[in-house]
C-alpha cells in the first residue's frame, strides 16, 4: 500500500492550460466515506479504478490503494454508490522538477470552482509555486471529491 502525500489549491486563471501535457474526463462516485475512510469507483476516459483510501496520518498524507479494472465493472458498481458524483476534466500540468499539478474542472453541480493538486514524496518537500496556484485549500474537507458528491459547489 502506498501512502499519497497531497496538498490541495484553488486556481486563479485557466493559464495552466497552456502548459498542460494531457486532459482526462474523469467521472467518479462512492461506495462508502465515512471517518476519513472513503471507497471509490471511478471512469478516467475508457479506464475503471477501484480506490481505498485511509484516515490522514498529517495534514495533507494518507494510505491509498488503487486497482484498475475494466469499464464495465466500473459501471456495474457505480450502481452501488452513494448518491451524488463527481465530473471533471483533469489536466495534467508539470511543475518543474519532475512532478505533475493534476488541475481538476469541475462540471455539472461543481461547476465553476477549479483546484490543482500536486502529489509530494513528503509533507514538507518544496515544490514551484505557478502563477495561476491560488489559495491553499489542503485539509479543508469541503474541498474534497467526496464531500463534492455530497454537498456540491453549487449548494455552498
Amino acid at each position: 500500500m502506498h501512502i499519497e502525500t497531497e496538498r490541495k489549491f484553488l486556481v486563479r486563471d485557466d493559464s495552466y492550460k497552456a502548459g498542460a501535457v494531457e486532459s482526462h474526463r474523469i467521472r467518479q462516485g462512492y461506495i462508502a466515506h465515512d471517518s476519513g475512510r472513503s471507497v471509490r469507483v471511478r471512469i478516467r476516459d475508457d479506464q475503471g479504478f477501484l480506490t481505498v483510501k485511509g484516515p490522514f496520518l498529517g495534514e495533507a498524507s494518507r494510505p491509498e490503494w488503487e486497482k484498475e479494472i475494466s469499464r464495465p465493472e466500473a459501471e456495474d458498481l457505480f450502481l452501488l454508490c452513494k448518491p451524488g458524483r463527481v465530473d471533471k476534466t483533469r489536466w495534467i500540468v508539470p511543475e518543474g522538477t519532475g512532478r505533475f499539478f493534476e488541475v481538476d474542472e469541475f462540471h455539472g453541480d461543481n461547476e465553476g470552482l477549479v483546484m490543482a493538486e500536486i502529489e509530494l514524496g513528503s509533507e514538507e518537500e518544496a515544490f514551484s509555486h505557478p502563477s495561476w496556484l491560488g489559495e491553499e485549500v489542503t485539509g479543508d474537507k469541503q474541498y474534497y471529491n467526496s464531500y463534492l458528491a455530497r454537498i456540491p459547489y453549487k449548494d455552498w
